[in-house]
Order: structure tokens, then C-alpha cells, then sequence
């Protein structure tokens, strides 16, 4: 095959550029990229002595909701950064005083600066008893993104991060192990700021192998800025690791074992070293999950001749896959403040993630047109893999002195990564009628996949209410996959040519942004260009086929709030963003799930484009209205296709349009003081426009996704969490998904003078995620009904131990993210 050269040019549309044009003469802003303003202050004794590491709560006026956190420094000043507009109070408390809270406050744009908060020196007595004011909510929503805070959180116990992901609000994991975000797939993944090496399949597993104790918090992000990159059309999901922040050495560990069919053992250690101006921290996590996937594929195949439709022959299919993880995951790094303004850091991670030789059983029966049985065979095989990884990241952070528009602020990181995976396969078919004899399939496959990165990004405040941004970016990817396919039927092996392949893809992406942001009375302006350029190869080895792609593209983002008054605010935002296929689904490679269905990539895949509309209304800073339109051309979507005779491959594809429009609906309910329920709906119709197999697709439905979760707290360290989810019946692409859900329960208990944590949950209580769908095309339908180990009860233990003195930290976001994110080990 000849070599190809695909470029892809932008043109902004004539309604982008005439809303960019409003914005930059009527202030359209971003609520996503609101400038914050600032409350600061200090915390002091009755002497007048600073006091350092005190913690200082942000909450709302209206009911002391707990809006943010943070600790003061070594000399009593806080400083706590928060969007303006709305009514607050602030609270501080420190071991050895009386908790003091501030008067409320409006926060202005210019940011406020409340008096000195004077602690009162507590007695002996009053030390043993613990009056708790406020808590920290499992679900905030914020004006641009909803948090949840996992740290604490019952059902989180023993269980992974793909099984909190998926109660999430609004997030939902497919049966092929795609996240969706609203109804939409094309997430950008971050776990500490950094995008993780997988997608898919290969995303699940890592998520996997990440127990949820680990997790601080995770973010939805629906609409990002220019800062951010282009990468994720549905939004972004931001996970945030937990890190400790007291002074001196301290640490936690935590053990957990779950019982569905079969075990699953969590447990960890993580160690913190903080003095002065050094901060050393270390941590390590192993897994041993084991569990279970049932499918069953009723498939009909036609022939299509003088516009009728003539059934050919069908199948029926029942497969049974043992699944097991051992993971090992392990984290060192260092801060150090060069100076008052300036810190530097190093970190390096690696995982371990280790599949076990499992077993995979599939029977399968053929018909004719009329029904009668043809013949059948019985595959036993085996899968295992190793896919081990090292990265490390440097980063710098340097503030400029202040003047009286603020301080000037410039960060650096400088990413390397390498990542390993083994696979080894062999399936066995005996066939039951035919005759045929017995052929046996081995697949052995390895892959290298190399990421360099370094980024810089620059903030200059203009003014106290104006400050611009600017960022540089540069990334070199190199993947090397080499896969050995052999037959064995007769007694004769020989190497399977039509599978035996060696891929080799290098990608280049220069990108450069800068953002503006403005806030003028109760108006919040933004506006946004970031620009990439791309330069990608691939080169199958065997045949020398290979392509050749060079693009540049510009991705605009501009919107804004108004507060309204203090119960009332409205947001738009608008956006174009991309997603550019991972590396696993360009990797053209077959993998041989039975005899009749394979797995393949599509070198030829291109990346898809999407404009981004969200106008959202709020009020008293909870309940939440959003209406959302997205025009995404060229989606990329997971397909299962015929192929010649009764074959079918599971791969990626581009259709030609995807339209999506979406209401959510958040709202956070207080029933009692003890009891707090969540709230949030997505009602949304997303319709594709496409061909594919001879198969012309105009197909859409209405559906919705349904999420609510109570968090009850009864005192003396006993509190528990209801989370009960529902997904209606959705058409995405081919594909319609009958309706699922979930319930989940979970108890939990303080010990040891509430440094230890004892909790008990179950997930899935009555069974009900299962997943049933239908694939049709012209000449071919499928449906399938796959289920797995979900319904779990699992008990854990936490302690943490150490100096309870906390000091603040910093976040570090590496440069690598993109490239992690779209990284496949296959």
C-alpha cells in the first residue's frame, strides 16, 4: 500500500467567530476559567503570636457549608482563592484552642481581608472532647466542575478507582470499559494532573490496580480553558491522589478484603517527612483482585438482494473468562523551597500490573437459515500479561515579588516515561459435528512505549481584577509493538502471516496557548487560543505499509459569568476541543478473543473535532440548571463489525457527525442535620450520522442517567452512605444498551481516638449492573449479555499515625498528560 499523507485545516465557522467577537466586546466569560479572587488574613494567638499550620475553613454563609480548606503559614497568614460573588464566613482551629469564627463577608472582585483571627488557648478538659462544625460533603458542586471527595467516603473502602468512577454523577463504564461523561465518551483522564498511558480496556486495568483509599478527590470537568489541553471532548476527569501534610514524619496504612465469587485483598502503606524546607514522601500499594466475565452473543447474518433482507444462518455463543490482577505500585519524591518564592520537586512512580495465567472457555453452536444446527466447538485458552512502567517528573515553581496587580508566577515540568507490556494467548478449538480437526492458536506480543515532555506556563496579573496567561508545550512519543501469531492444526505449526505483524508509530506535538481573563463588577470575562501542531507516522513492517500525517489546528474557548444577585448566577461557555485516537487504537494488531471474533485496531483512524456550548444557571451557589450542545465531527466509536463468512472484529472506527444535546440537573438536599442527599440527572439525545459495513446510520434516542447518594452521620464516629444509580436505555452509534443501575451501601466507624477507620460496604446489592445491548447493521445483529463479579462485600481498616501539625503543600501538573492518557502497552 502506497504511503498516505492526511492534513486536516481548521476554519473557524462564521457563529464562533462572531461569538469570540461578542466576547471580546461584551465579556463572555468562563466559568470554567473564572479568575479567582482571594480571602486572606492570619491566624494569631491572644498574645498576638502567629499561629502556624492552624486550618482555615471556607464556608457558606447561608448554612456553613464547607466550601474550601487551607492551612496557614509559618507566620499565621492564609490565603484562600475563591471565585467572587456570594457570602461567606471563615472558621480557624488549631490543636490547643478554641475553634474562632470570622463575621460574614461578601466576596468582592478585588478580594477581601479580614481581620486577625484571635485563638483562645483551650484547657486540658476541653482537648478530649471534639465538637465537629462542619464536614466536608462527599459531592460539591462549584461553578465549574463537580468535586468528589472520596477521602472518607465509605463506599470508596477496599474497592478501585474504576468502581467509584462509575458512581459518580453523570460518569458511566460501558461493557467494553469506555468512560462516558453525560452521555458522552472522549474523556481526558488525569491522575495528580498527569494523563495516565491507557485507554479503554488498558485505562480499566490501571484503574483497577489503583485502590480508591488512595484517592483524595476527583473532578468533573465538563467545559476546560485554553490552558488545559485540546485533548477531550467530553470533558475532563481529574483525579487527585491524597498527600499528607503534617510536619514532621508520619504516615497511614490500610487494609481491605472483598467477597463476591471470589477474594479481593487491598493494602498500603504511604510514609510523609516534613521539616523546614524539605518535604520527603514515599508510598506503596499491592493488589490481588480476582474475579469473573460471563457473555453470552445471539448473532444473525443476512443477505441483502433486490432490497430484501435474507437470513443466512445465526449463531450462539457462551463465554466464561476467570480474570485476576496483581499489582504492585510504588511512589518516592522530594519538594524543596530553594528560596521564599521559589520550590522545586522531583517524583518517580512506577506499577507493576501483573495478569496471572487465566482460563477462557467459549461454546459455540451454528445454525442454517432454517435453524438447524450446522455444528459446533468448544475454545479453551489462556491470557496473561505484564505491563510494567517507570516515570518521572521534575518541576519548577517560581513566584515573582508582588506589586499592586499581584504576584507573577512561572512553573516548569519536564516528564519522562516507559512503559513494557507482555501478552501470551492460546486458544484450542474442538470441533463437534464438522469433523475438522483441532487448531490451536498462540499469540505472543510485546510493546515499548517511550513519552517525553516539557511544558512551561507563565500568569501575569494586569490588574487586580485582569490577568493573562501564556504556555508552551512539546511531547515525543515512540511506540514499538511486535506481535508473533502461530497455528497448530495436523501436528504442524507454522507462523499465522495474515496476523504476524510488527507496528512502529512516532508522534510530535508542539503546542502553545495564551488566556486572558477579566472581571469587571459581577462580570467574568475569559477568552482562550491554544494552537498544535501534529506530526505522526506509523509503519507496519511486514507489507511496509505506513502513513504519514502533519496538521496544525486552533482550539478557541471563550465564555462568562454573571453573578446576579446573591441567590442567582448564569455561565456560557464555548469551546473546540479534540481527541486523537490512542496509541492501542491505531495499533492495527489482531487479537483473537474466539474463533469467530477478533479485537484489531485502524491505523487510518483520524482524530475527532468538537465544538463545545454549555450555559448553566445557579442558585444559592447548590441547585444547578445546565443546558449543553456539542457537534463532534468525525466521532470515533467502538464497533463490532462483520467481517467475510460468520467472523466479526471489535474495533474503532470514524462515523461522520455525532449531535449531542444535554439538561443536568444537580441538586443537594439537607433533610436532617445528620442526613444529606445528592442529587443529579442528565437528560440528554445524542445522535450519530454515518456508514459503515454497507450500513448507512441516522440513529438517536432520548435517555437519561440518574444518580443520588445520602450520607448520614449518627454521631460517635458512626456514619453511612446510600448511592443508588440508574441508566436508561441509549443508542450510541450502532449500539442500543438496555437500561442498568446499581445500589450500594456502606457503614463506617472511628476508632483509636479517630485516627483509625473501620468500614463495611456492599456493592451492586441486588445484582442489577449487568449489561444487555444490540449491535444491527444491514446484513448482521448481534445482541449480547455480559455480567461480571460486581456484587462485593468488603471490610477495611485505615490508621493513620504521626504528628497531627499540617503544613500546606503544593500540586504538581506534568506535561506528559496527553500523551499518558492516549498511551496503550498493546
Amino acid at each position: 500500500m502506497k504511503s498516505a499523507t492526511y492534513v486536516y485545516s481548521f476554519r473557524l465557522p462564521q457563529l464562533s467567530l462572531l461569538l469570540l467577537l461578542s466576547a471580546a466586546g461584551l465579556g463572555l466569560g468562563s466559568a470554567q476559567a473564572q479568575a479567582p479572587t482571594s480571602v486572606t488574613g492570619a491566624v494569631q494567638t491572644a498574645a498576638g503570636a502567629p499561629i502556624e499550620y492552624a486550618t482555615v475553613t471556607l464556608h457558606r454563609a447561608a448554612d456553613s457549608t464547607v466550601v474550601k480548606t487551607e492551612f496557614s503559614d509559618d507566620k499565621g497568614a492564609f490565603r484562600l482563592d475563591q471565585p467572587a460573588g456570594g457570602r461567606y464566613l471563615i472558621s480557624a482551629s488549631q490543636v490547643g484552642f478554641v475553634r474562632r469564627w470570622s463575621a460574614p463577608f461578601e466576596l468582592a472582585p478585588g478580594g477581601v481581608t479580614l481581620e486577625a483571627l484571635t485563638l483562645s488557648a483551650s484547657g486540658a478538659t476541653q482537648l478530649k472532647e471534639v465538637t465537629v462544625v462542619g464536614q466536608k460533603p462527599l459531592f460539591e458542586h462549584q461553578t465549574d466542575r463537580t468535586v468528589v471527595n472520596v477521602a472518607g467516603s465509605t463506599l470508596a473502602a477496599g474497592n478501585t478507582t474504576l468502581d467509584v468512577l462509575a458512581r459518580a454523577p453523570g460518569v458511566t463504564v460501558d461493557g467494553n470499559d469506555n468512560l462516558a461523561l453525560r452521555g458522552k465518551q472522549g474523556l481526558l483522564v488525569l491522575i495528580d494532573g498527569k494523563r495516565q498511558p491507557m485507554s479503554g480496556s488498558e485505562l480499566a486495568e490501571y484503574l483497577r490496580a489503583l485502590p480508591a483509599e488512595q484517592l483524595q478527590s476527583i473532578e468533573l470537568i465538563t467545559n476546560p480553558p485554553a490552558k488545559y489541553d485540546a485533548q477531550g471532548g467530553a470533558g475532563i476527569i481529574a483525579i487527585n491522589l491524597k498527600k499528607d501534610q503534617r510536619q514532621g514524619t508520619n504516615g497511614s496504612a490500610n487494609a481491605a478484603y472483598g467477597r463476591g465469587q471470589y477474594g479481593k485483598f487491598t493494602g498500603g502503606l504511604a510514609l510523609n517527612h516534613r521539616h523546614q524546607k524539605l518535604n520527603l514522601f514515599a508510598s506503596y500499594n499491592y493488589t490481588n483482585r480476582n474475579g469473573y466475565g460471563k457473555l453470552n452473543i445471539h448473532r444473525d447474518f443476512y443477505e441483502n438482494t433486490d432490497s430484501r433482507r435474507t437470513l443466512v444462518g445465526s449463531s450462539d455463543q457462551a463465554n466464561k473468562m476467570l480474570s485476576g490482577n496483581r499489582s504492585h505500585s510504588w511512589k518516592v519524591g522530594a519538594d524543596y523551597s530553594l528560596s521564599k518564592n521559589t520550590d522545586l520537586g522531583v517524583v518517580v512512580n512506577g506499577l507493576e500490573n501483573r495478569g496471572p495465567r487465566m482460563p477462557t472457555t467459549n461454546a459455540t453452536s451454528l445454525f442454517d437459515q432454517n435453524g438447524q444446527l450446522l455444528d459446533t466447538y468448544v475454545a479453551l485458552g489462556n491470557r496473561s500479561f505484564h505491563a510494567p512502567s517507570l516515570a518521572g517528573n521534575v518541576n519548577f515553581k517560581h513566584t515573582f515579588p508582588a506589586d499592586s496587580s499581584g504576584s507573577r508566577e512561572l512553573t516548569a515540568d519536564a516528564d519522562y516515561a516507559h512503559y513494557n507490556t507482555d501478552r501470551l494467548q492460546d486458544l484450542t478449538t474442538s470441533f463437534g459435528l464438522s469433523g475438522r480437526s483441532q487448531v490451536r492458536n498462540d499469540g505472543d506480543q510485546s510493546g515499548q512505549l517511550t513519552i517525553q515532555s516539557a511544558k512551561a506556563d507563565y500568569v501575569h496579573p494586569l490588574s487586580k481584577d485582569a490577568r493573562f496567561e501564556a504556555g508552551l508545550k512539546a511531547s515525543r512519543v515512540h511506540s514499538d509493538n511486535d506481535v508473533l501469531f502461530e497455528i497448530t492444526e495436523n501436528g504442524v505449526r507454522s507462523v499465522d502471516a495474515n496476523r504476524t505483524n510488527r507496528f512502529k508509530y512516532n508522534e510530535d506535538i508542539r503546542a502553545a496557548y495564551v488566556n486572558f481573563n477579566q472581571t469587571i463588577a459581577k462580570l467574568n470575562v475569559q477568552l482562550g487560543l491554544r494552537g498544535e501542531q501534529t506530526k505522526a507516522t506509523g509503519q507496519q513492517v511486514v507489507g511496509n505499509q505506513s502513513f504519514n500525517r502533519n496538521y496544525f489546528q486552533l482550539f478557541p474557548s471563550a465564555a462568562l459569568k454573571q453573578t446576579l444577585s446573591d441567590k442567582h448566577e448564569v455561565s456560557l461557555s464555548l469551546s473546540r476541543r479534540i481527541d486523537r485516537p490512542s496509541y492501542g487504537q491505531l495499533n492495527p494488531f489482531r487479537i483473537i478473543i474466539d474463533p469467530t471474533t477478533s479485537g484489531a485496531g485502524n491505523p487510518y483512524l483520524r482524530p475527532q473535532t468538537s465544538y463545545n456550548f454549555e450555559l448553566t444557571h445557579t442558585y444559592k451557589q447548590k441547585f444547578s440548571t445546565g443546558l449543553s450542545y456539542s457537534i463532534t465531527s468525525n466521532p470515533i466509536i467502538q464497533v463490532v463489525q462483520p467481517e467475510s463468512g460468520r467472523n466479526v472484529v471489535s474495533t474503532s472506527v470514524n462515523l461522520g457527525k455525532q449531535y449531542y444535546y444535554a439538561l443536568t440537573l444537580t441538586a443537594p438536599v439537607e433533610l436532617a442535620k445528620w442526613w444529606s442527599v445528592y442529587n443529579n440527572g442528565v437528560f440528554y439525545y445524542s445522535r450519530f450520522v454515518g456508514h459503515l459495513a454497507g450500513t448507512a446510520l441516522d440513529k438517536g434516542r432520548p435517555a437519561f442517567n440518574l444518580s443520588s447518594t445520602s450520607t448520614l452521620t449518627f454521631g460517635q464516629g458512626w456514619s453511612a452512605e446510600l448511592n443508588g444509580r440508574y441508566q436508561s436505555r441509549e443508542q450510541y452509534g450502532f449500539l442500543d444498551v438496555r437500561p442498568n443501575g446499581q445500589v450500594g451501601l456502606g457503614l463506617q466507624k472511628s476508632v483509636l481516638e479517630r485516627k483509625g477507620t473501620l468500614k463495611l460496604n456492599a456493592t451492586d446489592i441486588f445484582f442489577t449492573g449487568k449489561v444487555r445491548a444490540t449491535s444491527a447493521y444491514d446484513n448482521y445483529v448481534e445482541h449480547f449479555y455480559q455480567r461480571g463479579d460486581f456484587r462485593v462485600v468488603t471490610l477495611s481498616f485505615s490508621y493513620r499515625f504521626g504528628n497531627d501539625k499540617v503544613a500546606p503543600t503544593r500540586k504538581r501538573t506534568g506535561g506528559a498528560e496527553d500523551e499518558k492518557r492516549r498511551a496503550s502497552g498493546s
